[in-house]
């Protein structure tokens, strides 16, 4: 492996253990807003965290290019931020364990709510058949080996599934229809206009966000400063740092290395929920998760 490569796949490997990690900041901060206030503010910094590099990439542009037309951009970034908006309300709501409480429900945990929503990459080629796509053998046994996790993982004895696991799994719905979107909006630009079109989609996210947060949750002064550090992670390190690191990564690293290596994010995901959170996943729990792991994995490297 050269030394492209190999500095490719670590930057790769710190962008899925930022991103495994923001479940745990996700968790924390339901302790003291409420999840569209976390997800509002969050995205609004994702969105300013990323001008810097937007400016430093503008400065290598070829003088005198156009780059992409600007309706499609805001039309194409505002799909992105209704897309967005909706996985990641219910991603967040389905971890706001407070919130849930108060309503006799049970929220997800940090490592279950990481394993779960990884199931939007096997849900984006099984969605392309409407495209008229055909994926392949490891896409139906991908499948099949995730479903048989997310049950081991999440559906007890008795056969029923806490509130927080059910709105996670219909968010990574949401997510793959995201990741399909971005495939029919994404070909032709470049990586500066690809920067601008995900700052786009934050800004629509944080609006509809906060818009949500206004009319449904109060928001208060010492809420935002108790989940402040929470807010920051989520939305500078997991947003700003780990895409920043992701775009660089992805220009040396080897597709199947880019597969195995993001897939981890969920692996932190339980890793950080069980260290700082105290969350403990059964036997049952831990085969589930490896399932789900595989077939994450043969979904993405046999598509």
């Amino acid at each position: 492996m050269n030394t492209r490569a190999l500095r490719a796949d670590v930057l790769l490997f710190l962008t899925a253990a930022i991103w495994g990690l923001a479940f745990v900041a996700q968790r924390v901060g339901m302790e003291h807003v409420g999840p569209l206030t976390f997800n509002g503010i969050r995205f609004a910094l994702g969105a300013l965290a990323l001008v810097p590099l937007t400016l430093a990439l503008e400065k290598r542009r070829t003088p005198g290019f156009a780059g992409a037309d600007r309706r499609r951009m805001a039309i194409g970034g505002g799909m992105l931020g209704l897309a967005l908006f909706i996985g990641a309300s219910l991603q967040q709501i389905g971890l706001a364990g407070p919130q849930l409480a108060g309503f006799g429900l049970e929220a997800s945990t940090a490592g279950k709510a990481g394993f779960i929503t990884g199931l939007y990459v096997v849900l984006v080629p099984i969605f392309g058949l409407l495209l008229a796509q055909r994926p392949g053998w490891g896409t139906w046994v991908g499948a099949a080996l995730a479903v048989v996790g997310m049950y081991l993982l999440s559906v007890t004895s008795d056969l029923t599934i806490s509130f927080g696991d059910l709105l996670v799994f219909i968010g990574a719905f949401f997510w793959a229809g995201h990741v399909l979107l971005v495939g029919k909006l994404s070909p032709g630009l470049d990586a500066v206009d690809a920067i601008k079109l995900s700052t786009i989609q934050f800004a629509a996210c944080a609006v509809l966000s906060l818009v949500g947060a206004l009319l449904t949750e109060e928001i208060t002064l010492p809420g935002i400063v108790g989940a402040g550090p929470a807010i920051a992670y989520g939305g500078l390190m997991s947003v700003g740092v780990a895409y920043t690191l992701q775009v660089v990564a992805q220009r040396d690293a080897q597709p199947a290395h880019a597969a195995i290596i993001l897939s981890l994010e969920s692996v932190f995901a339980a890793i950080g929920g069980w260290i700082m959170l105290g969350e403990v996943l059964t036997t049952r729990g831990l085969v589930g998760c490896g399932l789900m792991l595989g077939g994450m994995l043969l979904s993405q490297l046999k598509p």
